[in-house]
């Protein structure tokens, strides 16, 4: 079955992307054509890049490097969840993307983000990010405002027109990860079917 992570990209204290991720995984829990399941990068501590090859080579030499390549490798796509800091992606995200680059590559990814402009200006970044990395990342974008979805800038309070939204955004990840499943069997050395 095709495995999607929701990738929660926020590790400061008291983040609102917990409560964010939480509702990304319970709209995504009642499909049957993926499963889903929640990547937090608090549980995967990584210092500032410390690799001294460029990712791009596949020669890892630390251990947290391993560990992180084995956890995105077993997926076919991702919905990342991120706030935006300063008109862009948080730090803790970028880093963790920049560890890896064949486990990304070739497999799709949907973006639900938060902010006061709703996240908007942090996927920007992430979708540049994404076409290096050949992430097909789809249209759909879940954006949740400070200001309208959370009471007092701290309470996740998402209004109801989110739900058809989210549906919209799985259903183009998971359509993409399927699609580009040849690719990935072709990079793995398995035989491609016709």
């Amino acid at each position: 079955m095709t495995k999607i992570a929701i990738i929660l990209g926020s590790t400061r204290p008291g983040r609102n992307g917990e409560a964010v991720a939480r509702w990304v995984l319970e709209q995504a829990s009642s499909r049957t054509d993926a499963q889903f399941e929640l990547v937090d990068l608090r549980d995967h501590p990584l210092p500032h890049l410390d690799e001294a090859v460029p990712a791009s080579m596949g020669m890892y030499a630390q251990p947290h490097t391993k560990a992180w390549a084995a956890t995105i490798a077993g997926y076919d796509g991702f919905v990342f969840v991120t706030p935006e800091y300063n008109h862009g992606m948080t730090g803790v995200l970028k880093n963790a993307i920049d560890y890896l680059y064949a486990e990304w590559a070739n497999k799709s990814a949907g973006f639900v983000s938060y902010g006061s402009a709703g996240g908007a200006r942090a996927v920007e970044q992430l979708r540049l990010v994404m076409g290096e990395l050949q992430i097909a990342d789809v249209r759909q974008q879940v954006q949740f405002s400070l200001f309208h979805d959370f009471e007092s800038f701290s309470t996740f309070v998402p209004g109801s027109q989110h739900a058809a939204m989210a549906a919209v955004l799985f259903d183009q990840v998971v359509a993409w990860a399927e699609a580009l499943q040849p690719l990935r069997d072709a990079a793995a050395g398995q035989p491609v079917a016709a």
